[in-house]
């Protein structure tokens, strides 16, 4: 079964991300902010990170920094899922590394879904 991260500071779109990607038969463990979601993937090494840029303790972006310069977690797909729309912060992720990145008011989760068995089988 594969294994996904998320990182999300909000416990109802949390919950709701766990539900869907638990209902698409996935493995699902969380953390509401950055510094303990690090510490997580670092534990763990999921088959992938949704990760929320906006969090307590760290920022994703900061995250994200983290998890690609670390040679055991460089490799893992990190899906950004943000209320930053802007194109510079889309652009700022996708250089630091994320395989995606989803604005949270126009992404449909079973589409996200979708995205994920994409990226990881």
């Amino acid at each position: 079964m594969k294994k996904i991260i998320v990182l999300e500071d909000e416990q109802v779109l949390q919950k709701a991300l766990s539900i869907e990607l638990l209902g698409a038969g996935f493995e699902v463990l969380s953390a509401l902010d950055g510094e303990a979601g690090l510490a997580l993937v670092k534990k763990e090494i999921p088959d992938l990170v949704l990760l929320d840029l906006t969090m307590p303790k760290m920022n994703g972006f900061d995250v994200l920094k983290n998890l690609k310069k670390d040679a055991t977690t460089k490799s893992i797909p990190v899906i950004i899922l943000s209320n930053l729309g802007q194109d510079e912060d889309k652009e700022k992720g996708l250089a630091l590394g994320a395989t995606d990145y989803y604005v949270k008011s126009s992404t449909d989760l079973s589409l996200l879904t979708e995205k994920i068995k994409k990226v990881i089988g």
